[in-house]
């Protein structure tokens, strides 16, 4: 019998902070191009339900961004995904959500919960954290900030500080006496540099897809704030992870792929269609399907086209545009009507109403949709009250709300809600459209943690 061996897993250091809105994704990504520029592999990672920062690792890996979400995936997950995500590399960088502790919340209970905080991955993968400190309104004081987040938590290790936004040579000396007050390594200190700060829309930063040439200079400018303010040999040295199991394999999830034609999965891209997680296209051709991705802005079907996957993403910012192209729209509409497995999320559920914003979309579901002023977050524990091509009525998923749109809710014939959970208030919440082929929904999930969903979709488009 041959004993399997698994190679020590890739080293990796956690960019967190003390909280939202202290540089956390400009020193990452920056530190991720700085390191690729120095001539290292870099597997980029970012904790939680985020769809945008990824956008801009990629750029700064040239390999896709990844996300690792205890919450979305189970913390079982996460040692697998990160082999997976990091296997041919030198070096991982991860960069967290929120602050270092900041986790699900959980309106039942009155303790604070770790699920889903940076600090709960960082524990998982054996890795370092380097706090990113926001320095405007910091002097001395820092030391007891930082002592504070050192103790809190003796399974986390914070291994470094990078200052950030640091306002002189003065302020900068002062800060590292705090940080050598408790002990811990300087590995940054970053200027104030306004002129790096990518622009920003309702759900957080624009994707870089849309940017075009300006995110890759943005992402270049960073690079070369990281190469000539970050000590790389310091944070290379300190890079360490502990993940003792196999990497995650798509193959072994979805199990054995019936011999066959392979059918074809039209999967929505552009600029209007920008959310969604590496893993969804991996596990879909693991199940036996030719991912073909296509722009609704301009393109109509791929030929053969058995299935469609409309993704989350900006619809409302391409209303217009995604309204002109009336060719894809009435395919869609049609797609629908013969019976045609359609996954939608999100902005895939806005394209699928009647209208968006006054604008015509495939109304393949006799709804409105409009943009609003309030945004809806969170997780959900949701229940399937209605069998699906995804799901069994019953089964029980963790998903993640993220948008400012609402439905002026007409007939909707034909269709029954897809999920059901219960509201902060206790409040039973009925969500999402499912009947036949078609489900829609606003809800996020990870197809990493919901694996046998994509086997039962293909399964669905192969006829």
């Amino acid at each position: 019998m041959v004993a399997i061996v698994i190679r020590p897993s890739t080293p990796a250091v956690v960019i967190a902070a003390p909280a939202s809105g202290s540089g956390k994704t400009t020193v990452a990504t920056g530190l991720v191009g700085a390191l690729r520029a120095a001539g290292d592999r870099v597997a980029p990672f970012k904790v939680g339900p985020d769809y945008i920062d990824p956008g801009y690792h990629a750029l700064a890996a040239g390999r896709p961004g990844r996300n690792l979400d205890t919450v979305l995936v189970g913390a079982d997950r996460i040692g697998p995904l990160f082999r997976h995500g990091s296997d041919d590399c030198d070096i991982a960088v991860v960069e967290g959500v929120m602050g270092l502790f900041d986790g699900k919340i959980d309106p039942s209970s009155s303790e604070p919960s770790a699920e889903g905080s940076t600090a709960q991955v960082a524990a998982a993968l054996g890795a370092p954290v380097v706090l990113v400190v926001d320095a405007r309104g910091h002097s001395q004081s820092l030391a007891a900030v930082l002592h504070g987040f050192s103790t809190y938590d003796a399974a986390v290790r914070i291994g470094g500080v990078i200052l950030n936004r640091v306002g002189s040579a003065r302020h900068e000396q002062v800060l590292r006496q705090a940080c050598e007050r408790v002990g811990l390594p300087v590995l940054g200190a970053v200027p104030r540099l306004a002129e790096l700060e990518v622009p920003s829309r309702h759900l957080g930063l624009v994707p870089a897809v849309e940017h075009g040439r300006a995110a890759l200079d943005a992402v270049a400018a960073m690079t070369e704030l990281a190469a000539a303010h970050l000590d790389l040999t310091a944070i290379r040295a300190l890079a360490r992870s502990s993940v003792d199991v196999r990497a995650w394999d798509p193959a072994g999830e979805v199990g054995p792929v019936p011999d066959g034609p392979r059918p074809v999965i039209a999967l929505a891209g552009g600029v209007a269609f920008t959310f969604g997680y590496a893993e969804h296209r991996e596990l879909l051709d693991a199940a036996g399907a030719d991912v073909v991705t296509f722009d609704p802005l301009h393109d109509e079907l791929p030929t053969g086209t058995a299935g469609l996957v409309l993704p989350g993403g900006f619809p409302e910012e391409h209303a217009v545009a995604l309204s002109s192209n009336a060719a894809l729209l009435q395919q869609v509409r049609q797609f629908a009507a013969d019976g045609a497995p359609i996954h939608a999320e999100c902005a895939g559920l806005l394209y699928l109403t009647r209208s968006l914003d006054g604008h015509a979309m495939a109304g393949v579901i006799d709804v409105d949709a409009r943009f609003g002023s309030r945004l809806t977050l969170g997780y959900r524990e949701a229940v399937a009250v209605t069998g699906s091509v995804l799901f069994d009525a019953g089964t029980r998923v963790t998903g993640h709300e993220f948008h400012r749109t609402t439905l002026e809710v007409g007939s909707a014939d034909g269709f029954d809600p897809a999920w059901g959970w219960r509201a902060w208030d206790a409040g039973a919440t009925r969500e999402g459209f499912a009947a036949g082929a078609v489900h829609a929904s606003y809800l996020h999930t990870h197809p990493a943690g919901n694996p046998d969903a994509i086997r039962r979709f293909v399964e669905a488009a192969r006829g």
